[in-house]
């Protein structure tokens, strides 16, 4: 009798961020995210000198936490999250955990979008979501076996998750999503007028 199994899975974590601790006011959230927004000069001229459109503070701030106190109280709740995750990864931690090692804004207007791209020397990465109006980008997934299947035919439209290229997972406000930081991602074009607000953040070990 045959037997099919899949293998090297690829998990996707995805919950409300009030699954753990007291909930995050999304609307103070996107207050002080516009509010550093409009306030980071450095962060600003970096997003003009790399044509990156909207705003985001990946390359110009360390120190979101300490700035609003909502940002220290959603990193509390993340800590608790990325536990979660860890531990149906199985990993083996050994005597030393996963830290926070980043944690940045992002502000996407019309129009906007972020490349495919992954988050090297890091662990776990993720997104807790912000503004997500009608027309915002979903986070695109990619296979991360797509650049070894050279001569492979595309897959039917209704093949099961698992074994898409693509995933498109379509965020709610409020929701965080943890990945891999191995896998490729990208955010496509943001099709709404207005802006789509994300948090974004690495974990590291040791």
């Amino acid at each position: 009798m045959s037997q099919i199994e899949s293998l090297f899975a690829t998990r996707l974590y995805r919950a409300e961020l009030q699954e753990f601790g007291a909930p995050i006011d999304a609307a103070e959230l996107e207050g002080s995210c516009y509010s550093i927004a409009e306030d980071d000069e450095a962060g600003q001229t970096w997003c003009e000198d790399n044509s990156y459109p909207g705003y985001t503070s990946y390359a110009s701030l360390t120190d979101l936490p300490w700035r609003f106190p909502i940002f220290a109280d959603l990193v509390t709740v993340l800590d608790q999250h990325v536990a979660a995750f860890a531990e149906d990864l199985q990993f083996d931690l050994g005597d030393k955990a996963l830290q926070l090692e980043d944690l940045w804004i992002n502000i996407l207007p019309e129009g906007g979008t972020h490349a495919s791209h992954i988050h090297p020397h890091s662990v776990i990465s993720g997104t807790t979501y912000v503004a997500m109006p009608d027309g915002a980008s979903a986070l695109k997934l990619e296979d991360p076996r797509l650049p070894m299947m050279m001569a492979a035919p595309p897959r039917r439209k209704d093949a099961r998750n698992e074994l898409r290229s693509f995933i498109y997972a379509a965020p709610k406000i409020g929701e965080v999503l943890l990945w891999e930081s191995w896998l490729r991602h990208e955010v496509p074009v943001n099709m709404s007028e207005d802006d789509r607000i994300s948090v974004s953040f690495n974990y590291s070990w040791g």
